[in-house]
């Protein structure tokens, strides 16, 4: 019993000791250091955050901007862009319009003289193909006689030439002119009013009888004599033997007829155009004869188309025309004679 009552005793002073020990107090500084430091860190860590989102937002703000200013550099771009090809535009034009002026110089800068034997071959080549193409002699003549009226101030130096051009007019001046314009003038008429002639067994229209008052001033014995007349006339009947009789056509056999005679005037008039004398006689004839055949020849259209048929025959269309090479060798050799030294 009395050592249980010493041991509180021997305890008491350990715990008292405890409180005094130094090493306590420094385990409590450094957990009181740890303590500080761990919310130093906090709010360290806190500030970071807030730093770091205020940052987020302005880089935010910085990328937006950044995009506006791409977007606006971009149109900005895109307008250099159409004005340099405006630019490249404007600088083509002016490029063309110096080498137009520098072609127009170049030939202001050519002597008279070549102008003008540029000018004569030019005009012989018209009349050339005048000849050519379409046989129209009066075209040639006017431009021979132009490139003519070209050299009358130049004669000393281009006699010769005027002279081949001189032989020239004359030979187209002898030349027969076949006025080709007014036969297919002369067929265009014939063909519209193929459709609008009477065939040989369409009855003539009656003359429209006269009016009343008419009938009442005629005088009696007049009328007498022209019943009378008609009434002979009935009896006797005249018929011609020297051509067969017209057949009787059907309105489809009519119109047939009508399309193959326009089909042979048109051939006639291509044979015309082609300066075919053969084809155009053959066409012409068996048009004419159809005609006389089949329509109704007491008719005063049909009298008119016959006319014009019977002088487009009697015409001549194959014309034997000059080739114009004297002019042309003489303008090549004027030329040959300027290029010489």
């Amino acid at each position: 019993m009395n050592e249980k009552a010493q041991l509180p005793m021997l305890l008491s002073p350990a715990r008292r000791s405890f409180w005094r020990s130094p090493w306590f107090w420094i385990v409590l500084a450094m957990l009181a250091l740890l303590l500080w430091q761990w919310l130093e860190t906090r709010a360290a860590f806190s500030g970071t955050r807030q730093e770091l989102a205020q940052r987020l937002v302005e880089g935010e703000r910085r990328m937006q901007e950044s995009r506006a200013l791409a977007e606006k550099a971009m149109s900005d771009a895109a307008e250099l862009q159409r004005k340099y090809g405006a630019l490249e535009a404007r600088l083509s034009e002016f490029q063309d319009q110096a080498n137009a002026l520098q072609s127009v110089y170049q030939e202001a800068t050519v002597s008279r003289d070549d102008a003008v034997l540029a000018e004569v071959e030019q005009n012989v080549n018209i009349a050339v193909q005048h000849l050519q193409l379409s046989n129209n002699i009066p075209a040639a003549i006017f431009a021979l006689q132009a490139a003519d009226q070209r050299l009358v101030r130049l004669e000393p130096r281009f006699l010769a030439l005027r002279r081949a051009l001189g032989r020239d007019l004359e030979r187209l001046r002898g030349t027969a002119f076949v006025d080709v314009t007014g036969m297919n003038l002369r067929l265009e008429n014939v063909i519209m009013g193929i459709d609008h002639l009477p065939l040989a067994l369409e009855s003539v229209p009656a003359p429209p009888p006269p009016a009343e008052e008419e009938v009442a001033h005629t005088v009696w014995w007049r009328a007498f004599a022209q019943e009378t007349w008609k009434e002979v006339r009935d009896l006797v009947r005249i018929q011609r033997f020297d051509r067969q009789s017209p057949e009787l056509l059907s309105p489809d056999q009519s119109r047939i007829l009508r399309e193959n005679i326009k089909l042979r005037l048109l051939n006639a008039r291509l044979a015309l155009l082609s300066r075919d004398q053969w084809t155009f006689r053959n066409e012409l004839t068996a048009a004419k004869e159809w005609l006389e055949r089949s329509f109704n020849t007491d008719a005063k259209a049909v009298q008119s188309a016959l006319a014009n048929l019977h002088q487009l025959l009697a015409a001549e269309i194959t014309v034997a025309l000059p080739t114009l090479h004297e002019s042309l060798a003489a303008v090549q050799n004027a030329k040959a004679s300027r290029e010489t030294p």
